[in-house]
């Protein structure tokens, strides 16, 4: 499809989500590899996420910390990728048009996300097993 027909784009590769257990060193193996420290943290239900600046995009590490999404996916498959995200300009037309083309949805409307944003997530399903998150900045 033409970027320019639809309603939305694809502004950026906003990050690239790694979950991993607890009782690891992966955030200070990769400080030490980045050259630079977490610039985000934030804890949610089950998981805390960890923010890696690289370029104008970002690493996310999701640590397991509970019962919960996080904890399922590690025991599932180890320590792995989790998830790719795209940023969007208008996250609410992409969500309407990928549900117009029959994309099966985690979330049928934007919720809360780290950082301020809005999120929302199409299933692994409909992009051949990866799971891709769509995220919209804050206006503030």
């Amino acid at each position: 499809m033409d970027g320019e027909a639809r309603g939305w784009r694809i502004t950026r590769l906003h990050h690239v989500a790694f979950a991993h257990g607890p009782g690891t060193d992966t955030e200070g193996r990769l400080a030490e590899l980045l050259g630079s420290d977490v610039v985000h943290e934030e804890t949610f239900p089950g998981f805390v996420e960890r923010m890696f600046l690289v370029g104008d995009s970002y690493l996310q590490t999701l640590e397991a910390s509970g019962e919960g999404v996080v904890e399922r996916f590690f025991d599932k498959r180890g320590p792995a990728l989790h998830h790719i995200a795209f940023e969007v300009d208008d996250i609410d037309a992409a969500l309407e048009e990928l549900r117009e083309q029959g994309v099966r949805l985690v979330d049928e409307q934007p919720r809360a996300g780290g950082m301020g944003t809005r999120i929302a997530f199409a299933h692994p399903s409909a992009f051949g097993g990866l799971l891709v998150e769509l995220v919209q900045r804050s206006e503030g």
